[in-house]
């Protein structure tokens, strides 16, 4: 369909899972993609993959605001414009109670899940500006929108501030005809899990079909998600289909924080008429 035909993005943390994905569905669309990660193995390996002509990797730490401006700039030399930023870029958090949480910990997740986002709507929003077009897309989580739903407290609190400061960045930047929205992710079938549990990149990713079982239980569409379900949102807020929402939170989940489940409300209706001596 080539939804995304003349289009130029970013993409970071995209050399693994949800981000990488993203990069071949943008390009099968028609984008060409300036893509970041850590792992420049991985990197141009996908580089090669989909040709240097329509997608180009860059080393970078989006923690780090000197990689964010070279990363926006080199962009901009590249192609001319930013039509559409994902700050996809994430990783795991501190697990624990609130009284076990380290401080160092804490303050590398906020930098890793917060700041990252930050940057890179600073450093982009003055080439959108000028533009007075362009669509930025944040990477939430259901975690940020229901407790309990990750294994880190912090991991949850990090990505609720994304959904919030993406909100507040669209009230702003929705002005100048630019948008930007949030993607919450559910249970998705990617590395990130077994990196969670401390599990080095290249075993993590390896873990990905192992917890499809247990992710397909969650919630009423039984199967697990996938990374294309969440690649496929980006493709619809970077695409022209989508230029009347600003400062909206797509939650692709199959369900999961809609509620409870159907089968489970009926097992405990059965229970309270069986206590009530009532027949079924």
């Amino acid at each position: 369909m080539e939804m995304l035909k003349g289009k130029v993005a970013i993409i970071t943390g995209a050399t693994s899972g949800i981000g990488r994905r993203s990069v071949e569905r943008f390009v099968e669309e028609g984008a060409r993609v300036l893509f970041c990660g850590r792992r420049a193995e991985l990197g141009a390996s996908l580089e090669a993959a989909l040709g240097p002509e329509r997608c180009r990797f860059m080393r970078a730490d989006v923690t780090q605001e000197a990689d964010v401006e070279r990363l926006i700039a080199e962009c901009v030399k590249l192609w001319g414009r930013i039509d559409c930023l994902f700050n996809n870029a994430g990783g795991p958090a501190p697990q624990g109670g609130i009284e076990a949480t380290p401080v160092a910990g804490f303050d590398a997740a906020m930098a890793t899940l917060v700041r990252s986002v930050m940057l890179g709507m600073k450093h982009a929003a003055p080439v959108m500006i000028k533009q007075r077009s362009g669509s930025i897309i944040n990477n939430g989580s259901v975690a940020a929108v229901r407790a309990g739903l990750s294994t880190s407290m912090t991991y949850s609190a990090a990505k609720a501030a994304v959904v919030h400061l993406s909100n507040c960045v669209a009230m702003q930047l929705g002005e100048q005809n630019v948008r930007v929205n949030c993607i919450s992710p559910g249970g998705i079938a990617t590395g990130i899990f077994g990196k969670a549990f401390g599990l080095p990149s290249e075993a993590a990713e390896k873990t990905a079909e192992a917890v499809k079982a247990g992710l397909a239980k969650l919630q009423p569409i039984p199967r697990a998600g996938i990374t294309d379900d969440i690649a496929n949102a980006a493709v619809f807020f970077a695409s022209d289909q989508s230029t009347f929402i600003n400062g909206h939170n797509l939650v692709v989940d199959g369900g999961l924080v809609g509620g409870r489940m159907w089968s489970a409300q009926q097992a405990g209706i059965a229970g309270m008429k069986q206590a009530f001596g009532i027949d079924a």
